[in-house]
């Protein structure tokens, strides 16, 4: 039985699709004006994770998630770099999409851009404006009342009086109180801009992801997700612009992932303290920063730090050692041993519980090592459940051999080229019982980190 935190309810509930065995699923892309920051990584791999099982679960994953590419950070970076925001948006669209297949993430069923969707939010906003529930302000802008939706801050647990109390700003003048939100911005010297029934301007960023999800999943669907930053105000205003025009619930399950820190600070651009994906990855592989995100469950706070990173390479490097002496060569997709499956599926079923998951994996890494001597077939067998079992997870995605290498060389500064060619040269003073060269490139090997180990058939393998 499936459980799922909703942050709605503030309790794990029993998951129930709207329609059996389908799920629509939407969730709040990256706003494109700079690189993917490993914030962005993890959001984006616990979601990736999520709906790889609920797929492999037997469920149809109608996966949304949306691409920003019209907002006031967007067109700030524009200006100051001199460019169109088209220009600039489609270059980090591009960097994200090398971001994520990097990292394993595969791509949504849909990822829609704001801005082929304007037609789409004029409708919600008209709409809006016509029970009253919008207004025009004196400066052009269309503004949400949120004093005439009565549920406002039942996502974030905050009484409306509880959130007037906590607002900084200053009411603007043609607000009509401090909450009250903007859904279209009137047009300003040199922005981009559209013509709407309000006049020439743009979208506000909370419109923009209702009429995505709507368009990509109906007025109701199941799981909306995001960062936990995006509860309030955005995810709070989603809620009150969308059931105010459809007069149903927008969704049933509100799922947020926990933050990345740095100290115990929020990782974010706007503090400085962030590191992008592409950065760690000259030093890290990529299934190295996704093992590392999926160590901690994804509601909870997870530390970034050069050890955790460590002590994911050495956890990760073992599962792949166990992979490749058990000689397995491909994944068991059908009959895997219910002991595995059931623990595994346990995990998982409790709230998309990834860390006891990798656990199950690391017990059946060591059943796999215990019995490897004795047991050949039994130790490949067990290592295509392991292999199964983590592709659910993006993990093992690659020949052992591959990884171990790759580790290997990345952490002693080596190329592949360096290191064959000084076996080859073994190979060669072995040929010619040249025993004082070969034991003296055996220990250059050594000193470099690469163990090799020798087979009957006189062939040679590397780690």
């Amino acid at each position: 039985m499936l459980k799922i935190y909703n942050t709605l309810t503030q309790k794990k509930e029993e998951f129930k699709s709207i329609v059996p065995n389908k799920i629509g699923m939407y969730v709040c892309g990256m706003t494109v004006y700079d690189y993917c920051h490993m914030g962005h990584a993890r959001t984006m791999v616990a979601f990736d994770v999520i709906v790889r099982y609920l797929r492999a679960s037997g469920y149809e994953v109608n996966y949304v998630c949306n691409i920003t590419d019209i907002d006031d950070k967007i067109i700030h970076r524009a200006n100051e770099n001199k460019e169109s925001f088209e220009k600039l948006t489609a270059r980090f669209i591009e960097a994200l999409e090398e971001d994520m297949r990097a990292l394993y993430v595969l791509p949504p069923s849909w990822q829609p851009r704001a801005t082929a969707h304007i037609e789409e939010m004029q409708v919600i906003i008209n709409a809006l404006l016509e029970q009253d529930i919008a207004y025009l302000g004196g400066n052009g802008d269309v503004y949400y009342d949120v004093s005439t939706f009565p549920h406002y801050g039942a996502l974030s647990h905050r009484h409306l009086d509880q959130l007037q109390s906590g607002i900084r700003v200053e009411v603007a003048e043609a607000k009509r109180n401090p909450l009250d939100f903007v859904l279209w911005k009137a047009a300003k010297p040199a922005e981009p801009a559209w013509a709407s029934p309000w006049g020439q301007g743009r979208p506000g960023w909370h419109i923009e992801c209702s009429a995505m999800s709507m368009k990509g999943l109906g007025e109701h669907f199941d799981i909306h997700g995001g960062g936990f930053d995006l509860i309030f105000p955005h995810h709070e205003n989603e809620i009150a612009q969308s059931e105010a025009a459809n007069h149903q619930t927008f969704a049933n399950y509100w799922m947020h992932v926990g933050f990345l820190q740095i100290n115990k600070e929020k990782m974010s651009k706007s503090l400085g303290n962030f590191f992008t994906i592409r950065d760690v990855l000259k030093q890290y592989s990529p299934e190295v920063l996704r093992y590392f995100i999926l160590t901690s469950h994804y509601r909870s706070p997870l530390n970034y730090s050069e050890e955790a990173l460590e002590n994911a390479k050495t956890a990760l490097t073992r599962l792949y050692i166990a992979l490749r002496d058990s000689d397995c060569l491909e994944e068991k997709s059908e009959g895997v041993d219910s002991v595995w499956q059931k623990r595994f599926t346990e995990a998982m079923d409790d709230d998309f519980n990834t860390s006891e998951a990798l656990a199950v994996l690391f017990d059946l890494a060591r059943e796999m090592n215990r019995i490897n001597v004795e047991d050949k077939e039994k130790a490949s067998e067990l290592g295509q459940q392991l292999k199964a079992l983590a592709n659910i997870l993006g993990l093992l995605q690659q020949p052992p051999a591959v990884f171990l290498k790759e580790a290997i060389l990345q952490q002693a500064g080596l190329d592949t080229t360096q290191v064959e060619s000084l076996i080859q040269q073994r190979h060669e003073a072995r040929a010619a019982k040249n025993w004082a060269l070969a034991d003296q490139i055996r220990e250059e090997l050594t000193r470099l980190g690469v163990v090799i180990e020798d087979n009957k058939a006189g062939g040679t393998r590397w780690r």
